[in-house]
């Protein structure tokens, strides 16, 4: 979805002078169509997460129509698994590390993976604070793979990852999808969840799976139950 100047000042909770302010600035992703400014969903997620901006809840909500057939993110979190103890020493040999453990098809090319990640970096780090990056790639639909799925490694040793608050990221949440339409779903959904205090804990601990997986759904269930709400 293309979303317009005035869509996205209430999506970001400023006011449209601030849009411009920061399109001007280079800061903002945005298109120019037709002599008006534009701007692709998924990039504005991804973009106020690292700015660490709040956000309205709206930008996390999707049509019921859309999110179907995508699983939930605790169940894309069990298909990708959760590793501890992952080696590496920068961000590509880190990143090497976690598409070797990555849990994908055969058919998958790993190097290729590691490729597209790191071009990914390159533009801009998924470094989103607090030790946490969420690496994926830039256009889900190259990988081909068959389901959605997040894997969360946590790293031996912490590294820098370019993260704007400048503290090293030891906890990588890598996202692989087999369309835009989840990749942005599971995206919201793990920016929503990283906002939730007790959640947050469990990671920055490094929790058991058991205990990581249980505030995951605990999240999930709230939301559901806002949404509910709302309806």
């Amino acid at each position: 979805m293309q979303l317009s100047v005035r869509e996205v000042a209430n999506l970001l909770n400023v006011n449209e002078k601030t849009i411009y302010r920061w399109i001007n600035g280079g800061n903002l992703p945005a298109y120019r169509v037709n002599g008006h400014y534009r701007f692709n969903r998924a990039e504005l997620l991804e973009w106020a997460t690292a700015q660490r901006i709040n956000v309205s809840v709206d930008l996390f909500k999707e049509p019921e129509i859309e999110i179907v057939t995508i699983p939930k993110l605790s169940d894309a979190l069990a298909a990708g698994g959760i590793f501890y103890r992952v080696e590496g020493k920068d961000k590509e040999s880190a990143l090497r590390a976690v598409v070797q453990v990555m849990r994908l098809p055969e058919e998958v090319d790993r190097e290729f993976l590691l490729q597209v990640l790191l071009a990914r970096e390159e533009m801009a780090s998924t470094g989103v604070g607090e030790g946490i990056a969420i690496p994926h790639v830039r256009n889900p639909i190259v990988l081909h793979v068959n389901k959605p799925m997040v894997t969360l490694c946590f790293l031996e040793q912490p590294i820098d990852f370019g993260s704007l608050d400048g503290r090293p990221v030891n906890c990588l949440f890598t996202l692989v999808s087999p369309t835009v339409r989840s990749h942005l779903y599971l995206l919201s959904r793990l920016a929503f969840a990283l906002k939730n205090q007790e959640f947050k804990d469990v990671i920055r601990h490094q929790g058991s799976r058991e205990e990581i997986m249980s505030q995951l759904v605990k999240v999930e269930n709230g939301l559901a139950a806002e949404n509910a709400e709302d309806k």
